[in-house]
Parts: C-alpha cells; sequence; structure tokens
C-alpha cells in the first residue's frame, strides 16, 4: 500500500486526498451499514488518470472503490478492506448530444439533474429516475431504475455503450451508437449493474427521449392498498401508456404530509403521471380516474399544472428523508423487492401483515406499476433488539419475493447486503458469475467483497 501511495502521489499530486474528514466522506453511503473508510481517495480527471490508477493499485494489489455521489442503499461504496476510492466527481462533461439520433455522451460525475437540465436546452430528457440526485456512472454501474421505469425503462435499457477501464488498466468501449447489434457478446449489459465489481465505466452513451407535448400528474386516495395495488394492476393490464405509478401506504402519506407541507388523506394513494399530446393524456388520465373509481378510490385528481407536479413528486421523491422524521434520532433501512405483477398485492399484503408487529414505524413505498416495492424501516440504529428485528423482517420479506416468483433487489442492487440473498435466488448462476469476475478481476482488486461473500 505504501508504494502504491507514493506512485499515486506522484501521479495525481494534490488530487489524492488521505485526510481523515475525505476519507470519512467517502466509507459512507445512505445504506444503514457501518462506515468504512478507504486508506485514500484518488480524484482522476480523464480516462488516463483512471487507466493509470488502476496499473498502479494492480500492481500491488490495492483494492479499488469507484464512488459517485454515495446515493447507494447496499453499501457498494464501503471500502471494507480499505483501499483507494476513486472518485469519480471531476470527470463531469457533457461530451455530445445528439437530438436527430436521440443520444448523449457523458462522462460518469455528471448529475442526473445537471443533464437534464443540459438535454432541456434541446428538448430532451433522460428518463431514468431513481430519486436521488446519482450520477450517471453510479447509475450504470448499479443498474439504477426508479419512477419512470414502467415507461422508459432502467438504465439496462438506456445505456447503448460504455467505455470501462478494466482491472488490468486496459481501456475498452463495449459498443457502438447503434440502436441494434448482434456483434459478440454484450459487454454494455455485463458492465451496467456490475456495482463497480469488473472495472470502472468512463463514459457513458445513453439513450434520451424528446420532451413530451403535455404531461399530466394525478393523485388518488384508495381505501386499501391492495385496491390502490389492483388499480395500478390494472392500468398496466389494460395497457394505459403510464409513465409513472407510484404507491404510498398510509404511513407514507403521513409522513409525505408532515414533511412536504401536503394535505393529502392519509390512506393508501397513488401518484400517477402521463406524458404525450394533449388529448391522449386526457384520455389516458380518464380511463385511469376510472378504473381507480371502480376499485373504490376516491377524488381522482389530475392536473397539467408544472407547480402541481412539481409538489407532489418532490415529496414522493423525499419520503426516504420524510419517513426518519417520523422518529426523530432514527435511521432507516430501506428494503426492496420486486415480483411479478400479478403477485404484487399478495405480496404486499403480508408484507403489511408483518410490518404490524414490527416493533417501530414502517413505511411502504412502491413503483407498483412494474411490480417493485420497498419498506422504510425507521429504527434507532444502537437498539440491538429493533435491528434483530429488521433483520427478521427483511429476510421474510425476501423469501416471500422469491416464494412469489420476485427478486431480492428490482433496484438497490446487492452490494454487502443481499450477498446471501442472491446465492439463494439464483444457485449455481452464482459460480458463473464468479467466474467472469474471476476472468476479468484475477487479483480481485474491483469493489472487492460486493455481490460476492468471500
Amino acid at each position: 500500500m505504501t508504494a502504491a501511495l507514493g506512485d499515486l502521489r506522484a501521479l495525481l499530486g494534490d488530487r489524492l486526498q488521505t485526510s481523515a474528514s475525505v476519507r470519512g466522506l467517502h466509507g459512507r453511503d445512505e445504506s444503514a451499514h457501518p462506515e468504512a473508510a478507504p486508506d485514500a481517495v484518488a480524484f482522476p480527471a480523464s480516462t488516463t488518470d483512471v487507466a493509470e490508477i488502476v496499473k498502479i493499485c494492480a500492481r500491488s494489489g490495492t483494492p479499488i472503490i469507484p464512488f459517485g455521489a454515495g446515493t447507494s442503499l447496499e453499501g457498494h461504496v464501503l471500502a471494507t478492506r480499505g483501499g483507494i476510492s476513486v472518485d469519480l466527481s471531476a470527470m463531469d462533461g457533457i461530451l455530445a448530444v445528439s437530438p436527430s439520433d436521440l443520444d448523449a455522451r457523458v462522462q460518469p460525475g455528471v448529475h442526473r439533474v445537471a443533464l437534464n437540465e443540459h438535454l432541456g436546452k434541446h428538448g430532451l430528457f433522460f428518463s431514468v429516475d431513481p430519486g436521488a440526485d446519482a450520477t450517471i456512472g453510479g447509475m450504470a454501474a448499479t443498474g439504477a431504475s426508479g419512477t419512470t421505469t414502467v415507461r422508459y425503462g432502467s438504465m439496462r435499457e438506456n445505456v447503448i455503450a460504455l467505455e470501462v477501464v478494466l482491472a488490468d488498466g486496459t481501456v475498452i468501449r463495449t459498443g457502438t451508437r447503434a440502436r441494434k447489434s448482434v456483434a459478440g457478446y454484450d459487454l454494455t449489459r455485463l458492465f451496467v449493474g456490475s456495482e463497480g465489481t469488473l472495472g470502472i465505466i468512463t463514459e457513458v452513451t445513453l439513450r434520451v427521449f424528446g420532451i413530451p407535448e403535455r404531461v399530466a400528474a394525478a393523485v388518488c386516495s384508495f381505501p386499501s392498498v391492495r385496491a390502490a395495488v389492483d388499480t395500478a394492476i390494472t392500468i398496466v393490464q389494460l395497457g394505459i401508456p403510464v409513465a409513472r405509478c407510484e404507491l404510498l401506504d398510509a404511513n407514507g402519506m403521513r409522513a409525505a404530509n408532515a414533511f412536504s407541507g401536503l394535505s393529502e388523506p392519509e390512506h393508501p394513494t397513488l401518484f400517477l403521471e402521463f406524458h404525450g399530446t394533449e388529448a391522449s393524456v386526457a384520455e389516458d388520465a380518464q380511463a385511469a380516474g376510472e378504473i381507480a373509481t371502480g376499485n373504490g378510490g376516491g377524488d381522482f385528481r389530475w392536473s397539467v399544472s408544472q407547480e402541481e407536479r412539481s409538489r407532489l413528486w418532490s415529496a414522493r421523491h423525499d419520503l426516504h428523508y420524510a419517513a426518519r422524521a417520523l422518529r426523530p434520532g432514527a435511521t432507516s433501512i430501506v428494503t426492496d423487492v420486486a415480483v411479478p405483477v400479478s403477485r404484487l398485492a399478495a405480496c404486499i399484503d403480508e408484507t403489511l401483515a408483518d410490518i404490524d408487529a414490527l416493533p417501530f414505524p414502517a413505511v411502504v413505498i412502491g413503483h407498483v406499476a412494474d411490480g417493485n416495492f420497498h419498506t422504510s424501516l425507521v429504527l434507532m440504529g444502537d437498539d440491538q433488539a429493533e435491528r434483530a428485528a429488521a433483520a427478521t423482517f427483511t429476510e421474510r420479506l425476501t423469501a416471500r419475493a422469491h416464494a412469489l416468483g420476485g427478486t431480492c433487489t428490482g433496484e438497490h442492487g446487492i452490494g454487502i447486503g443481499k450477498r446471501r440473498a442472491l446465492v439463494a435466488e439464483l444457485g449455481d448462476a452464482v459460480g458463473a458469475m464468479r467466474a467472469l469476475k474471476r476472468a476479468l478481476d484475477p487479483l480481485n482488486i474491483m469493489n472487492p467483497g460486493k455481490i460476492f461473500e468471500e
């Protein structure tokens, strides 16, 4: 490690930081996992810098942890074995935008909000919205999705090609700007969602979309979570092209009202959004409203007002912090499972029964139109009984999702928190994943300890 630090200092100068404060910032994320600081933090300014950093670390077997914005929820950026955190925030250039091809090429440190501000000047937007203002590189590395996945897809569908620095410092491109190709293995999809365990993403080519002519937001409360979920399922089954369809349970609405200044009924509630022409948006909203009414929904309100849409979606995006505010001084553990849409109501009903038995409050939040939902468990982090109850709850939730044909994670990833769940879900297929890891990273220096237990 000492030799590596000397070589890195010669390469980067003051762009290599070893102060406790900088290291501490890079040893935590939004998860409840214990902090683990790296030995140093490198701030590359180019792909060449990244390649040289990797070569130096490879010579000494020093672990490398790619770092974006630190918004991950499964301990992806924790330096559990020390090593070098490679902070890509300085690589934040928007390199090219092609309105005619509907694509953009960016560096990994570009933040999602900044990208959309830039794209808006061209009448375009980037669709993937995980809530947090994450970096594009981090979103690609974790295979992020979020509120708009039901209409536009996740990062897997919206990353066209990547530039990646492999574990020996080799720089590769995984594809071209063509929208279809069968040229060899699909390396782009291999690296999207690999959580920094196979290489460091240094450039991303993205699919972008034209800003819709009309956007409308809707909100509707229901007598039960099942009624809200049944509404979402019917909307999907009837082919209504909803762009967002989010569920908050009664606790979630209580938290949102208090934290974000809403005054919505504190019942299970759907937040929806429709994109299209003026006529199509009105038609889609009317059809969704009729379905909601048929399932006992209350007043189905929809609006094209930018102010109203911002108010609703800001409250939804702030729910992570709103849930914590239900219990001052508490932390939160956020779960993530996904099941086939037809099994969603059953999965959430059983989960709510488990929540009723918990010794602390919890909130259910769901991207219900694609079968993905979360619970935010609001507990005191130093209370061992509460942590044990949270662990038992999470294990039961994961087992339930598996039993219903689902997955232990729809969007948060494996990190260090779901490694055993991955084995339970995929069995011998994890062995094939390990073989890929060994082939591309034989020294096991790329974000070691993530995805696989060793």
